[in-house]
């Protein structure tokens, strides 16, 4: 198959393929992804779906490049026209989910029965889904001491930085990106000086420079605070964005980089520490120790690492609004 046709397959194209094949043979269903990195996320959820008449087959948008990106996926190789119910796209939500139809990506996002999204900003947030924080905590440590209440942590973090990203939303829908750039949301929100027993000190620190910013907002934009806010608010609410929730909806890898890594990275430590010290206490002689000590690091991992292999956030209510939609899509097919 040429490079050329191989860049210009459709739905259609691929039904059509099925029908040289046995009536046994099971359909597969092209869901094209953003990156490598996504896949494993996608398979996941796609996998519970699969039957005898089905399954689906993850893949970049292209079969002879590397070309990667959601504008791959959803403006370049599977356009709107391409799509069916033998393919499909599954990209991550950024703002566009938010955005509610403010422009194109956000228009195809919300009304195509063939594009998925992650309704959070993306995968990377589910990564940091905060109930599975103390799981992961032990995958990394063996150790399952509750040094935090993560679910809390995180629910007033969202607090502190929900005034200011939902003025941020109001900028982007419309169109006054420059008064609030992602950069500039990134250094007001992100954690600093983190010290795991002493966190109001880093959540003041972060309430403070959101305060600051958002004081010269209002006085920019006095005349949306009595009305635009609130109806973007409710509108927002409905849309699964509370104030306790925000963070799954700000940008993934400064929720990563930014707040999660620098939580978890010095809480890991402690509870590292307090394995190795337990080990040293009760080892009977140096070669005991030095056993143990090398089979428990062995058997422990880096933060980074079980972060990006964290499965634990199937409960969130916007990874089930995913599998809804997955569950629609197959039972429209059957139709077909």
């Amino acid at each position: 198959m040429s490079k050329s046709l191989k860049d210009n397959l459709t739905s259609d194209w691929i039904g059509a393929s099925h029908l040289l094949y046995s009536k046994k043979t099971r359909r597969k269903i092209v869901a094209y992804v953003e990156s490598f990195d996504d896949i494993a996320f996608w398979r996941t959820l796609f996998q519970a779906y699969e039957t005898d008449a089905y399954y689906f087959h993850v893949m970049l948008p292209s079969n002879h490049s590397l070309t990667k990106g959601k504008k791959a996926v959803l403006m370049h190789v599977v356009k709107e026209t391409a799509l069916g119910i033998n393919m499909v796209a599954c990209v991550d939500s950024d703002y566009d989910y938010l955005l509610q139809g403010a422009s194109s990506v956000s228009k195809l996002l919300l009304t195509s029965p063939y594009v998925f999204h992650t309704y959070a900003y993306a995968i990377d947030n589910y990564l940091c889904y905060a109930p599975s924080m103390q799981s992961l905590c032990v995958q990394v440590t063996l150790n399952d001491r509750h040094i935090i209440n993560f679910e809390s942590f995180m629910q007033e973090y969202s607090k502190i930085v929900y005034p200011l990203f939902v003025f941020g939303v109001w900028l982007q829908r419309n169109h006054e990106l420059s008064s609030l750039t992602i950069n500039d949301f990134v250094y007001y929100t992100g954690l600093k000086r983190v010290r795991v027993y002493h966190l109001e000190q880093c959540l003041n620190d972060v309430k403070k420079r959101t305060g600051m910013k958002l004081r010269k907002l209002r006085n920019k934009y006095p005349q949306i605070i009595e009305t635009d806010l609130p109806r973007l608010e409710k509108e927002l609410a409905e849309l699964g964005v509370t104030p306790e929730t925000t963070y799954m909806f700000i940008q993934g890898h400064h929720l990563v980089d930014n707040v999660v890594m620098r939580l978890l990275k010095p809480i890991c430590a402690i509870l590292r520490r307090e394995r190795e010290n337990e080990i040293s206490e009760f080892a009977e002689h140096e070669e005991q120790f030095q056993n143990e000590l090398s089979s428990y690091t062995n058997s422990t991992s880096t933060v980074e690492m079980m972060l990006r292999k964290n499965t634990n956030y199937t409960k969130s209510p916007l990874y089930q609004r995913i599998q809804k939609d997955v569950a629609a899509f197959l039972e429209r097919t059957k139709e077909i």
